[in-house]
């Protein structure tokens, strides 16, 4: 199970870290991303990391100010969100699948384990 927190309120321009841990198993050969869906959208692409190497991806929007970092002992995977703009205001989802290429990474098809929604709004 995946365990999503660090959703809140915060003001353009503020900061949120975003949570991710994995209960009960660990991440080892997992690629690890977040989504975010806005209401009556679609559900985007935002960051992925590949849990073994550490390699990251960056939806373009979110690329220099979203940091995605890993904390093994912890096994938890972490999305740092700067800069924070209020079309950054949606619910985002950590998703996780060990079957994961990178033409697939940003497709949320490709992801057979999901967390629970956390809400981000940002405000003016």
């Amino acid at each position: 199970q995946l365990q999503a927190s660090g959703g809140g309120l915060v003001q353009a321009g503020g900061s949120l870290r975003l949570s991710c841990a994995a209960s009960g198993s660990t991440f080892s050969g997992y690629a690890v991303s977040w989504f975010r869906q806005a209401p009556g959208k679609e559900r985007d692409f935002v960051a992925g990391i590949r849990w073994n190497g550490g390699h990251t991806y960056y939806e373009d929007s979110v690329r220099g100010r979203f940091t995605l970092s890993r904390d093994i002992a912890k096994n938890t995977i972490y999305l740092q969100m700067d800069s924070l703009k209020l079309e950054d205001t949606a619910a985002y989802y950590c998703a996780a699948s060990s079957r994961i290429i990178t033409s697939t990474i940003r497709v949320p098809s490709s992801y057979a384990y999901w967390g629970q929604g956390t809400q981000v709004t940002v405000s003016s």
